[in-house]
């Protein structure tokens, strides 16, 4: 009986996955975050995407938490990143 191959363990496969076209495959919130505020600070960040906790006691924990349930908030953090990675691996 043919299975398919997607259904399978990476180990049982005959052939690979081709890799994630996503930018933010296998990127977790948590490190966005950390790699934004390595590179811009909580200030700039504040400025660029005005919300709140990134400009009153702004931490990785709080911030997490109100990505998590503010999904319009996530995305523009999320598009932020991608333009920061896309603009690390061209210079």
């Amino acid at each position: 009986m043919p299975t398919d191959d997607k259904a399978l363990g990476p180990e049982e496969r005959s052939t690979p996955l081709p890799p994630s076209k996503d930018p933010l495959h296998g990127i977790t919130l948590a490190m966005m975050l950390d790699e934004l505020v390595a590179v811009y600070g909580w200030e700039e960040m504040g400025r660029t995407i005005r919300i709140r906790c990134f400009t009153h006691k702004p931490s990785i924990s709080s911030s997490l938490e109100f990505l998590r349930k503010t999904s319009w908030a996530r995305k523009k953090v999320e598009d932020w990143y991608r333009v920061t990675k896309a603009r690390s691996t061209t210079s």
